[in-house]
């Protein structure tokens, strides 16, 4: 298996804005209204909101190329860009979407790993993440990953309040 990986830079903003659409309408689309999908594309994947995010020093984006084509990515926050309070000692996994032609070919495993290890070289105490609980599939391989549920908080499609369950992993 040939997985390579980039971090994201601003140049990268269009191609990170266009697998970022692609991947969440095809996670989420069927479950939601279009109203609600459109208004959170809207809200949250646009340009501008994108840049900002890029630009956050305690947010990270990385590519995952698959023979050498764009298959998915991830995004990692620490400090204040955890989208929860949960303290210096932790760092979130807040995005790993794999574009549909490439699931079940481990790139999820290899991107979580790899937010792992990046989590021990900072000296983190825990990894943590949001997954919708209508996610059987995610739900299940977080918990097969050593990932336990430690809370939930709310999530907005739109103007449908959805729930997270929050999974954790101490590292330490």
């Amino acid at each position: 298996m040939t997985i390579n990986v980039k971090r994201c830079t601003l140049e990268d903003l269009n191609k990170l804005q266009e697998i970022s659409i692609e991947t969440f309408n095809d996670t989420f689309r069927q479950e939601n209204s279009p109203e609600n999908i459109e208004a959170y594309l809207e809200r949250a994947l646009n340009l501008e909101q994108l840049e900002k995010e890029l630009a956050n020093c305690s947010s990270q984006f990385f590519f995952a190329y698959f023979k050498h084509e764009l298959a998915g990515y991830l995004k990692v926050n620490t400090n204040d860009a955890q989208t929860e309070e949960m303290g210096d000692e932790s760092l979130e996994i807040e995005r790993i979407y794999i574009k549909n032609k490439y699931k079940k070919q481990g790139l999820g495993k290899y991107l979580l790993n790899m937010a792992i290890e990046m989590a021990l070289e900072q000296n983190k105490q825990k990894i943590w993440l949001g997954v919708w609980e209508k996610n059987e599939n995610a739900i299940a391989f977080y918990h097969k990953m050593g990932f336990v549920q430690t809370g939930a908080h709310s999530f907005y499609m739109g103007d449908e309040e959805q729930i997270d369950y929050i999974m954790v992993k101490t590292l330490k």
